[in-house]
């Protein structure tokens, strides 16, 4: 035992000698160099890739005497660009009769670009001054100074302020309207600003933000500017505005758009109803509810309104009744539409899933400067998700409503003929 003791001793022991005489690296040292090295060859491989693209513009090598050569060379001139290895220099040849359009300039466009955007997503997304300088440094090698990112910001700003004022073409049958609440610090107290979105469907299926504007608070005045803005730039052939039973909206609703028809959310009137039933009846009377929205067309589903307000009443259950008598007419104006869009039309949820997108990015920041900034954030993320397989994929189809559209007219014409007859 004494010996293996030894031994393991003295392996230790010339372990650690071994250790102590070993080669220190420096990992500073060595990715430096590394970073040099990748540098030098991003470099040197752009510069080779620039000088061919100028060969086979000239159509003909540098000093290279051919009956085909269009151009000559005039030198260079540095132009940096920065990449994930860092910043190197291109030497950009210069020609003396024709443009040099280079993909790699090209490409250098769209790399901005696309910094530019990264940079003001993570400013807009709440992400502090300090972090997105951070960020750019570890990505880039370069570290971006608040004032580039505010200066980015505004010219950001006036796209989106174009954006939200660009004309509405062509015709959105349905139109969804809601409002969603933010905060704003306001001579050092937080106070609530609202900001009201519109999407709608056009007249081939596909969704489109319609607008979204700063109001001061979800009331008549706020949403009668908010459907004024949207009729002066171009908002028409509206069949049906799908909305909660804002204070105001209905009101601002037939003042300008009033031959459009109105369908108060389902849902949202659910929660009205439920706050007048006990938590312990709840689940019973969804239920009932439910049961009307389920009826194959208006007459049958009317009918079983009067059935439930019948039972609520039976319930002792009179104020619930009464909401259920007085607001379910206003929950049914889907039902004359095609069958194939009840499901969208019956509910604020199209645009309720797009205001949680919102509240994701904004829940970020808190409480916001002003209301402009509020509506800055909005509105860009709004137009992001535009842009995305959310507004490029067909969300109905609108050949079931032309369908139900020439079916009618046919009967209209049927009719009066009939009459004329008679």
């Amino acid at each position: 035992m004494e010996s293996v003791a030894g031994t393991t001793d003295g392996t230790r022991a010339s372990a650690k000698e071994g250790l102590d005489g070993a080669i220190v690296v420096d990992t500073g040292q060595v990715k430096s160099h590394l970073d040099q090295v990748v540098r030098g060859a991003v470099e040197d491989t752009l510069n080779k890739l620039l000088d061919e693209e100028a060969d086979r513009v000239c159509r003909a090598q540098r000093y290279e005497r051919s009956p085909d050569r269009q151009d000559t060379r005039s030198g260079s001139y540095d132009r940096k660009l920065q990449t994930k290895a860092g910043e190197v220099t291109l030497k950009v040849p210069r020609l003396r009769k024709l443009p040099l359009e280079t993909a790699i300039i090209e490409r250098y466009k769209r790399r901005e670009s696309s910094v530019e955007e990264a940079l003001i997503e993570m400013y807009l997304a709440g992400v502090s001054m300090r972090r997105v300088e951070d960020i750019t440094e570890a990505l880039w090698g370069v570290r971006t100074s608040a004032s580039t990112v505010s200066s980015m910001a505004q010219k950001v700003y006036t796209q989106i302020e174009a954006w939200c004022r660009r004309p509405i073409e062509g015709e959105h049958p349905y139109v969804y309207l809601d409002g969603i609440w933010l905060k704003r610090s306001w001579g050092g107290e937080v106070k609530n600003v609202a900001v009201l979105i519109a999407i709608g469907v056009d007249s081939e299926g596909y969704r489109e933000v319609l607008g979204v504007a700063e109001g001061t608070k979800e009331d008549a005045e706020s949403w009668r500017n908010f459907l004024r803005g949207l009729k002066e730039r171009g908002l028409t052939g509206v069949r049906l505005f799908v909305t909660d039973k804002c204070l105001g909206l209905v009101e601002a609703l037939g003042e300008f758009y009033p031959e459009s028809a109105w369908q108060r959310c389902v849902v949202h009137w659910y929660r009205n109803v439920m706050t007048a039933v006990p938590s312990g009846r709840v689940r019973e009377v969804m239920a009932m509810l439910k049961a009307v929205h389920a009826q194959e067309d208006r007459e049958a589903a009317e009918a079983k309104a009067v059935q439930v307000v019948e039972k609520l009443e039976g319930m002792r259950l009179g104020k619930a009744a009464a909401i259920v008598r007085e607001g379910v007419a206003e929950t049914l104006s889907y039902m004359a539409y095609p069958r194939e869009h009840w499901r969208s039309l019956r509910t604020n949820n199209p645009l309720e899933r797009l205001n949680r997108e919102v509240r994701r990015r904004t829940r970020v920041v808190g409480a916001f400067p002003d209301g402009k900034s509020a509506l800055m954030l909005v509105a860009a993320r709004l137009r992001h998700v535009a842009g995305t397989k959310w507004g490029l994929r067909r969300y109905m189809d609108m050949g079931r409503l032309r369908e139900m559209d020439q079916a009618l007219a046919e009967r209209t014409t049927e009719t009066a003929e009939t009459t004329a007859a008679a």
